[in-house]
């Protein structure tokens, strides 16, 4: 019995690091994500049947794969009962990879790649996309990827279900991009990762400050995929990631509300990761093809080693942010200079760059300009503008946290 015990513990220990990428290697041999995902199921059921008799295989990996595709082909053929269409299906997978075959000869890591770019390609809503590669590539339940995204389980659901037919009927190849093909193909992936940490690292709403699962399935992904592909503005995505994980723990206090970067505790900060992320960001600064990411991340790296929010270097901030502007010219990247052209030259300078911003009718719904015009105000001395810009910013967010910050940052200017 305690054998028994012990294979079984075995099979969980394998379906938790191995079964994203036995599925891979099934949705590429069946071509059919719902076949696949089924044939997963009924390869780890067959295992807990014999593995406790027979033993652990010498290769878990391709057991599993192979009794999944065998038994994906049996559930075909009996369908073919019914729908004679699928009997010929069936044979064409059968024959397509032969016993003789090294079916297996694709690396896994490829498999897992390919997964990532369809999961994530760019005729899928942003919506459909993560929700496809939290279902598809992290493992998450249709509950959990709900529950993350404050959305109902049916929605969740429907959006899967959509992208899944999108890609069938449109013929997506599953295969890595073209080498011509891979730059925009890879934005979309790093796109949709960085969207998925930043609602992990920064929910839009709800309760909760942090959604701490969704940043590390975005941190596993982006370890992932600058093995597949070292670029540099993988490479910097995942610095990135890994230094603003590195704050999780000191940007709530215990009554789980917002610190601010100035007010955190920065002996909290994990400093194994900072340097990991450190050495990343240099890699991917000293590589050709750096990007938004990239310098990012290095603004990021440059908060990480001040040893206090005054003695951060405010000069190199601002200038990694005349670059990213340069790069990609945004409201939101210029607003974000504003704040750290505040600290090098004053509020007044800040103030400027916001007013100009809203000049041009931009980001008059983004809570985060708002609540830094009322901060700028503050420290001018103007405590009736900076309660005003202060409720326009409460006005704007749904985050509770968020919210709990601006309304006591309110009472402070009232007091």
């Amino acid at each position: 019995m305690d054998n028994r015990h012990h294979i079984i513990a075995n099979i969980n220990e394998i379906y938790r690091n191995e079964s994203r990428r036995v599925l891979a290697t099934l949705i590429r041999l069946l071509r059919d994500f719902d076949l696949a995902e089924e044939a997963l199921h009924d390869a780890f059921i067959a295992a807990l049947a014999q593995w406790p008799a027979e033993g652990v295989p010498h290769n878990p990996r391709a057991w599993l794969v192979s009794t999944g595709r065998f038994k994906a082909i049996d559930h075909l053929r009996r369908r073919a009962l019914f729908n004679k269409s699928l009997s010929g299906i069936a044979q064409e997978l059968e024959s397509s990879v032969s016993d003789s075959e090294d079916w297996f000869n694709e690396s896994i890591e490829d498999d897992q790649l390919k997964l990532i770019f369809i999961c994530c390609h760019p005729s899928l809503s942003v919506e459909a996309q993560l929700a496809l590669t939290l279902r598809e590539v992290c493992g998450l339940t249709t509950e959990e990827i709900a529950r993350a995204f404050l959305a109902t389980p049916s929605t969740i659901a429907q959006r899967i279900v959509r992208a899944k037919n999108k890609i069938r009927d449109a013929a997506i190849p599953y295969e890595i991009p073209a080498q011509h093909e891979l730059p925009e193909r890879l934005q979309s992936v790093l796109h949709t990762i960085y969207l998925l940490f930043n609602e992990g690292y920064s929910a839009t709403s709800g309760e909760s400050l942090t959604r701490q699962h969704l940043s590390q399935e975005a941190i596993r992904l982006g370890r992932l995929l600058q093995k597949l592909i070292p670029q540099a503005e993988v490479i910097g995505l995942l610095g990135l990631m890994l230094v603003q994980d590195s704050r999780s723990t000191a940007r709530i206090d215990d009554k789980g509300d917002l610190l601010t970067l100035e007010l955190q505790n920065r002996s909290l900060w994990n400093r194994l990761q900072i340097e990991e992320a450190a050495q990343l960001i240099q890699r991917a600064l000293t590589m050709g093809g750096f990007g938004v990411y990239s310098v990012q991340a290095a603004i990021a790296a440059v908060h990480a080693k001040a040893p206090t929010y005054a003695e951060t270097d405010w000069a190199e901030i601002v200038g990694l942010y005349d670059l990213l502007l340069r790069l990609s010219p945004s409201p939101v990247i210029e607003l974000n200079r504003a704040v750290a052209l505040t600290m090098r030259d004053g509020a007044a300078a800040g103030l400027q760059v916001i007013d100009r911003i809203s000049a041009r009718g931009e980001l008059q719904d983004y809570y985060l300009l708002h609540a830094a015009r009322a901060d700028f105000y503050r420290q001018l001395g103007q405590l009736e503008a900076s309660k005003l810009a202060y409720h326009q910013a409460l006005a704007l967010t749904q985050q509770e946290p968020e919210r709990r910050f601006l309304r006591e940052k309110i009472a402070q200017l009232s007091r």
